[in-house]
């Protein structure tokens, strides 16, 4: 008898859900350095476009609009059509602007160039989300949520140092145009190597396949329940929100809030800066980490991504007041960075709760949750540059996160990831049943 093909294959060094998630590791890393390099290039493009910095400001915004808009869109086309057809686009898309970005001749063309690049990475996320669901177990969402974010902070972190070691040798319009290139390789790797179904991957093991969920097939004829899917995400979507707006407030103003506040130079106020975001990787992995850890022991849901969640957002609200009671620099950033590890606890639970919710319409769900997190993104920064210019206080923004900290750790009850969201009807009639699981 010829002895199965699994028994003669030698173990890969790298499992294939291993390279997988390594795969989408180096997305959100990519994605992050390609969404937050214009930052660090902005004194040369102003000086050579001859841009104002409220002009630049407007830049900086450009990108979300797109990014909120194609998150719920998005996610349901990665639903739809599978996250290697997906990403595949989107990854076209975002390294073409990324390209482009080096290329512009003046504010409109910038603008232009950052909308695409909006446009091309609001369906990641979600459409990755798509991906963990076929090819990750249910024991281990909390980590690949968390390991996948924690790249992507990885990427806010290192993107200063990167982008002027590249502006210094080769000058900003080749810096975009090589970040851009990266882009395409990873695009190209992606669609090679990935499949929607494990099972068509030839370097799958059965052993892996075993405690894979069943997947979805792309292309499966699927009416989406909008409207009874919303009011269920609803709540997760107002929660994640809550975290956005910190996450944000940290993204587009901590390094200058070093810099005004205690008048330290381009390097030092990018070094600190990198401190606090490198604090947020640690957070990012942890708090999955743990979160699949209770889930374990104690087989709840519930308790396994509550639990992190609100010791997040607590933990975050105490660490930002702590900001309020000193003015020592290393305190500050001690506090500052401890509050960022906080508030990045919250991402590897949170994420796994549209796949603990909605596992048919994953992408669709987790698009509708980071639409609270790209509308905090709008409108986060816009507050906090407002209040300082009318006040001056470089610490008096972080009270409004404080309080949606708080906020957010009461509304983590109402999300309830261990009631599933289910329909009764087939494949080609629209979902409408809302049932608890057994």
């Amino acid at each position: 008898m010829t002895p199965p093909i699994e028994a003669k294959r030698k173990p890969p060094l790298i499992s294939a859900t291993n390279s997988v998630l390594l795969l989408l590791c180096l997305m959100y890393f990519i994605t992050y350095l390609d969404r937050v390099n214009v930052a660090t290039a902005g004194g040369e493009i102003m000086k050579e476009l001859g841009m104002s910095k409220t002009e630049f400001g407007l830049i900086l915004s450009a990108f979300a609009y797109p990014y909120a808009i194609f998150q719920v869109i998005g996610g349901s086309v990665g639903d739809k059509f599978g996250a290697r057809r997906t990403l595949f686009i989107c990854g076209m898309i975002w390294a073409v602007a990324t390209i482009l970005t080096g290329l512009v001749g003046g504010i409109v063309s910038l603008f232009l160039a950052r909308v695409l690049l909006g446009f091309g990475e609001g369906a990641t996320f979600p459409t990755a989300t798509r991906a963990m669901q076929n090819w990750t177990a249910p024991g281990k969402r909390g980590f690949a949520q968390g390991i996948t974010h924690a790249f992507a902070r990885l990427g806010n972190a290192v993107a200063p140092p990167i982008v002027a070691f590249l502006i210094y040798h080769v000058g900003w319009r080749y810096c975009f145009v090589i970040l851009g290139c990266a882009s395409f390789v990873w695009v190209a790797i992606w669609y090679i190597y990935f499949r929607d179904n494990p099972a068509d991957h030839k370097g799958i093991t059965q052993a892996e396949l075993d405690v894979l969920p069943a997947p979805r097939a792309p292309g499966t004829s699927q009416a989406v329940p909008w409207w009874a899917l919303t009011k269920r995400i609803a709540p997760v979507t107002i929660t994640y929100f809550c975290y956005g707006w910190t996450l944000w407030l940290f993204l587009g103003w901590i390094p200058t809030f070093f810099k005004e506040s205690y008048g330290l130079d381009l390097k030092n106020s990018a070094l600190f800066a990198s401190g606090v975001f490198f604090a947020g990787v640690v957070g990012d992995t942890l708090g999955g980490l743990l979160s699949d850890g209770i889930l374990k022991k104690t087989g709840s849901i519930k308790l396994a991504r509550l639990s992190i969640i609100v010791v997040g957002f607590l933990g975050a609200a105490a660490s930002l007041t702590g900001v309020f009671y000193t003015k020592d620099l290393t305190y500050v950033a001690l506090l500052l960075s401890s509050g960022f590890f906080f508030a990045e606890l919250v991402i590897g639970p949170i994420w796994s709760v549209p796949m603990d919710i909605a596992p048919k319409y994953a992408g669709t769900a987790s698009g509708l949750m980071n639409t609270g997190s790209a509308v905090a993104a709008i409108v986060s920064p816009i507050v906090f540059g407002f209040v300082v210019d009318k006040t001056g206080d470089w610490t008096l923004p972080f009270m409004g996160s404080i309080g949606l900290c708080l906020l957010g750790a009461v509304l983590a009850f109402t999300m309830h990831p261990d009631r599933k969201f289910e329909d009764t009807s087939t494949d080609t009639t629209a979902p409408s049943g809302l049932k608890k699981a057994a």
